[in-house]
């Protein structure tokens, strides 16, 4: 176990980051275009055109909730807790808006991005990294977490 991270899996953690570099790498080696979760929703759902073709956007945004599907069926389930509908709901358009605010999100810029050194990618990323870090410490702070 590693300090701090009672319930880490770091070979998982390794696996599945390997499996998202491999993802990246396949859909910009394949297609020219990187792997964007929010760039390739909007696309699935039609609100963008051009980038890659729908077929493929809904692919693969459908993989996203039917891999974590097969992972809690092999593995006999993954507890998780559900938050209320309606904070999921606001923390969705908060996230929209900010994907869009900041022209991507953690997989476009954080992955794709940074992967090709691309200077608005690796500021993106900071920002968003700092932003998570004053978060947690300040919910810490007031005694949140």
């Amino acid at each position: 176990m590693i300090p701090g991270f009672p319930d880490a899996q770091p070979v998982a953690g390794l696996i599945g980051g390997l499996m998202i570099g491999v993802a990246a790498a396949i859909m910009l080696l394949g297609l020219g275009r990187i792997a964007g979760v929010s760039g390739l929703a909007a696309r699935a759902v039609g609100f963008t055109q051009g980038g890659a073709p729908r077929s493929v956007a809904i692919a693969f945004i459908l993989g996203l909730p039917l891999g974590a599907l097969v992972v809690a069926l092999l593995s006999g389930g993954v507890p998780a807790s559900y938050p209320a509908p309606a904070l999921l709901i606001v923390a969705g358009l908060i996230v929209g808006y900010g994907t869009r605010l900041g022209s991507g999100c953690t997989s476009g810029h954080g992955v794709c991005g940074v992967s090709r050194l691309s200077r608005r990618s690796l500021t993106a990323t900071a920002l968003f990294m700092g932003s998570g870090f004053a978060t947690v410490a300040i919910l810490r702070l007031a005694g949140l977490l």
